[in-house]
């Protein structure tokens, strides 16, 4: 659990983390419509070299972005066996007796697990160069014009701030009880059906009593300093768009652009 690194922050010095939120969130989300358009390994290799060139500028390295990804090896090996089973289109691979392995068994997990990886690898880039307090105001302004309609814009913001910022706690939490269950005699690796539930449980109650704990804190925390939600609010801190935020959404949509060219070309 220690590899999970979604929702952490690095306070690196790089012209990514300088750049607005506002415009890093338009940009993750248009980059996200180019890895759903079917552009072929072609269009994957071209998004993967610029998700890969963005995150080296931000100075990131490249282990701790692979960190992000460890947690879903096991739903690909899963989705892999699913596609064997499941699959029996394209040319045979590996035949045993009566069971075979078709060829976009195989391919189409890999399509699926390319795609997953370059999404982890937009959504790490976003959360490791933005604070979540600017994350909150660049959520929010995005969704002031839907206040209109009633949606509660700063409310919205403000939760997905918290969830991400709560995420490396909770995990982190997660292991200090593991390792104090482990202490007291608490397997959690062997034993019949029945004491793996029983020691599953010793790991989810007092985790959940730790996480309403801290909400509770929170909450209160934010009522002693007189948050109120719904009420007008004023910042000291105003987000400005400069040129390189400019240049990002320009070419962000060319990358759209040139992915759904390349689409219909192929």
């Amino acid at each position: 659990m220690g590899n999970f690194v979604l929702g952490k922050y690095l306070p690196y010095d790089s012209i990514i983390h300088k750049m607005d939120p506002r415009a890093k969130i338009l940009a993750m989300l248009l980059v996200l419509i180019s890895i759903f358009i079917p552009a072929g390994y072609l269009g994957y290799a071209i998004l993967a070299v610029v998700i890969v060139t963005t995150v080296l500028t931000a100075k990131l390295s490249l282990k701790f972005v692979w960190k992000s990804m460890k947690p879903m090896l096991f739903m690909l090996c899963f989705l892999l066996v699913v596609n064997i089973f499941a699959v029996k289109t394209g040319d045979v691979l590996i035949a045993f007796g009566n069971f075979e392995i078709y060829s976009d068994a195989v391919f189409n997990t890999i399509y699926i697990a390319v795609r997953l990886m370059l999404m982890i690898m937009v959504t790490t880039c976003l959360t490791a160069t933005t604070k979540p307090l600017d994350l909150t105001l660049g959520i929010e302004d995005l969704l002031k014009p839907f206040k209109k309609v009633g949606v509660p814009a700063h409310e919205i913001a403000m939760m997905i701030s918290i969830a991400l910022r709560f995420i490396p706690t909770l995990i982190e939490e997660t292991e200090r009880i593991m390792k104090a269950q482990a202490s007291r005699g608490v397997d959690l690796q062997e034993g019949k059906l029945k004491e793996k539930i029983m020691a599953i449980l010793s790991l989810i109650v007092p985790l959940f009593v730790s996480a309403f704990q801290r909400a509770e804190d929170l909450a209160n925390a934010m009522e002693a300093r007189g948050y109120a939600p719904g009420q007008r609010r004023t910042r000291y801190k105003q987000l400005r768009f400069h040129f390189r935020d400019y240049m990002l959404l320009v070419c962000s949509a060319g990358l759209v652009a040139a992915v759904a060219v390349l689409a219909l070309v192929l």
